[in-house]
């Protein structure tokens, strides 16, 4: 029998990918628009139009949604805007045998955490390579969810979850968790560290997500790192504070600033 906590959190999945679909459609209208129209300014005007008019539809139906759903973590799965297209991933340049250390000097404590880049190379290579290019120094962690999933989202350079490093990577790792439920969900324990997307597959950025707390979620985020103990109390810590205005999906109340991010071979 399905209980009233597992027909919540299936809504909030279900939510979610609707409105990753209509966002998705807006994009591609958007992109057809800019292929036909050739004027400059005709250019502008209709991609700002388009743009306006399918944020506008997909609040509308948001709140719909929302108020069918009854769920304060709706939006609560881990998802980062596309990002641009046009450059290709970082060519492989890690030694796919060893592991890595990924290192955050935060407002918050330091966190840090393994990859093993055996089952998840692409995606250590790309933190690898923009580590070494300073990307995530001075960015912050933007979002922290503490109803239905329990993570803290960091690595977009814009802080408002829609930002990227221009190119994406593929998913990696996804049987790591085991086999989905009846519920279309795997565990993703306490200390992962796992990928965020658009909800689409292969769509990774440089946006990541830390779970301070088990947290069950469709098997479609690479999981590519495990926080050691100490790291996991400090973003455990900011878990507890909570979200800024006392929700259960935002900013932390807690502000995580990161200084310097780097990963290193162990």
């Amino acid at each position: 029998m399905v209980t009233s906590d597992q027909r919540r959190r299936q809504l909030a999945r279900e939510k979610y990918e609707r409105q990753q679909q209509r966002r998705e459609e807006a994009r591609r209208r958007t992109r057809r628009l800019t292929l036909v129209i050739t004027s400059a300014v005709a250019v502008v005007a209709v991609i700002g139009g388009a743009t306006y008019l399918a944020a506008g539809g997909d609040d509308d139906k948001d709140k719909t949604d929302a108020a069918a759903s009854q769920s304060p973590s709706a939006e609560a799965s881990p998802s980062a805007s596309p990002t641009e297209e046009a450059k290709p991933e970082p060519a492989m340049k890690i030694d796919k045998k060893a592991e890595y250390t990924m290192s955050l000097k935060t407002s918050q404590g330091d966190i840090a955490f393994t990859m093993d880049a055996s089952k998840t190379p692409h995606t250590t290579n790309s933190f690898k390579s923009l580590a070494d290019k300073k990307f995530f120094d001075g960015t912050k962690c933007h979002r922290l969810t503490t109803d239905g999933i329990f993570v803290l989202q960091c690595g977009d350079p814009k802080g408002d979850g829609t930002g990227g490093p221009g190119y994406t990577i593929p998913d990696e790792n996804l049987t790591a968790l085991g086999k989905a439920g009846a519920d279309g969900s795997v565990t993703y324990p306490a200390g992962t560290v796992a990928m965020a997307n658009t909800g689409q597959a292969h769509t990774g950025g440089s946006q990541f997500f830390l779970v301070y707390k088990d947290s069950k979620l469709p098997p479609s985020y690479t999981p590519f790192g495990t926080m050691d103990a100490k790291s996991l109390k400090a973003v455990q810590a900011i878990g507890k504070a909570g979200v800024e205005g006392g929700g259960a999906d935002g900013a932390p109340k807690k502000a995580v600033n990161i200084s310097k991010l780097t990963v290193d071979k162990v």
